[in-house]
């Protein structure tokens, strides 16, 4: 295939996604003001509920001209040879091909950062100031930036020049050495995660004793679920809107609760949250997860070995000399379809998983609880009751509340 057939598939392939997602968020704009089933009809009031509506409405309009900026930016980077130009920019600082992707890719994140910053404040301090969620200072929210391009910089650009190295030193076996890689980080970070990244930008301090700290243990001995890590976070230095989750396995497991749950809820929905937490880690959902994840990532590497070394591939995103940097963005655009499918495949279990942690919690906790805290959870954060099937089957990784709430009634 040659490079002009090549351009026009990654344009296409831009082009369709665009007007796929675009079609998707019409679909579900389109349902925002249906009657809220029965079942929910005690989620909010008349007042909330056009509250919700109308901040579904503002996200919607925000996501229609931020994609079609970004679609924009992306086309013109295309057309008017911005990768070359970039790449032209590395290769007359340096010759080495580990220093000139990292310059390559560091080039280009710095425009987009500089590009998408500004849609990031608005959202913000703007859209989700207006609607009561935002506790972020802009203070807060430039360090968080800062830590997070230093983290870039550090992790991502240790994991891209290694990937290089691999592939400077075993040609297209470089894969099963970036796989290896890439299968220990995502290990090590899902033991470590809350321990070394977290702390980073959040404070975690031990669920005080009490009585919230007593049902835990109470419940967790019930089920033979040995916890001594409960963590509380400040989530609400953030975002007024509330979460839990269940990070590690082995010595390294964790339940880590954001401080604006334990105030929005009661101690036995708390409770109820965390027996679902304690059905994933029961069903071995983290495993099964982490070794998907890994397989996935194996697939996509090895079909990245077959063509990181045609030249068409790099050409075909407009540069005059093919690299392993260019055709990694190259093959990241013509790879997006398949990626696509793997990531609705991926939404479709973690739907299903989700489902048996409710179950869990129903059987060994209570539902009544649960499902207070999801319509609590749900109203704290505005959420769509009435989501469009074809949206939910595409992008949800969690059922909508009304089909959880149904299961949980069964």
């Amino acid at each position: 295939m040659n490079t002009q057939t090549l351009f026009y598939i990654i344009i296409a392939i831009l082009v369709i996604q665009f007007i796929i997602d675009r079609g998707l968020e019409y679909l579900n704009a389109k349902r925002y003001n249906d009657s809220i089933p029965p079942e929910l009809n005690d989620v909010f009031d008349r007042e909330e509920y056009r509250k919700s509506q109308e901040y579904k409405k503002t996200n919607y309009k925000f996501s229609w001209f931020t994609a079609t900026f970004s679609l924009i930016i992306t086309l013109a980077f295309l057309l008017l040879g911005g990768f070359e130009w970039v790449d032209s920019i590395a290769r007359n600082i340096s010759s080495h091909p580990i220093v000139i992707a990292l310059i390559f890719f560091g080039i280009i994140m710095i425009g987009n950062d500089i590009l998408t910053t500004p849609f990031s404040y608005y959202r913000t301090f703007v859209i989700e100031e207006e609607f009561g969620f935002n506790k972020t200072s802009k203070k807060l929210f430039w360090i968080d930036k800062a830590k997070g391009w230093l983290m870039t910089i550090i992790l991502g650009g240790g994991i891209l020049a290694l990937i290089i190295w691999f592939f400077e030193w075993a040609g297209s076996n470089f894969w099963i050495y970036t796989w290896i890689l890439v299968a220990a980080v995502s290990l090590f970070m899902n033991l470590f995660y809350s321990r070394l990244i977290v702390p980073i930008f959040n404070k975690q301090t031990p669920l005080e004793d009490g009585s919230l700290k007593d049902m835990i243990q109470a419940y967790a001995n019930k089920v033979g679920f040995e916890i001594k890590n409960i963590f509380v976070i400040d989530g609400s230095k953030r975002s007024t809107k509330a979460n839990a989750y269940f990070s590690g396995f082995g010595r390294e497991k964790r339940i880590t609760l954001y401080d604006t749950l334990i105030n929005d809820l009661e101690e036995e929905e708390i409770v109820a949250v965390l027996a679902h937490e304690v059905g994933h880690y029961k069903r071995k959902h983290i495993i099964y997860n982490i070794t998907l994840s890994i397989l996935l990532t194996g697939l996509t590497l090895y079909i990245l070995s077959i063509f990181i070394n045609n030249p068409e591939v790099s050409l075909a995103i407009g540069v005059s000399q093919p690299s392993f940097h260019a055709a990694l963005i190259g093959f990241g655009i013509l790879y997006s379809p398949i990626s696509e499918i793997t990531s609705l495949v991926m939404n479709m279990i973690s739907r299903a998983f989700e489902y048996q942690a409710d179950d869990y919690a129903k059987d060994t906790f209570s539902s009544q609880p649960l499902i207070s805290s999801l319509k609590k959870l749900s109203k704290s954060s505005l959420s769509n009751l009435t989501p469009h099937p074809a949206y939910v089957f595409m992008h949800y990784s969690h059922p909508p509340l009304i089909a959880r709430i149904r299961n949980l009634k069964v």
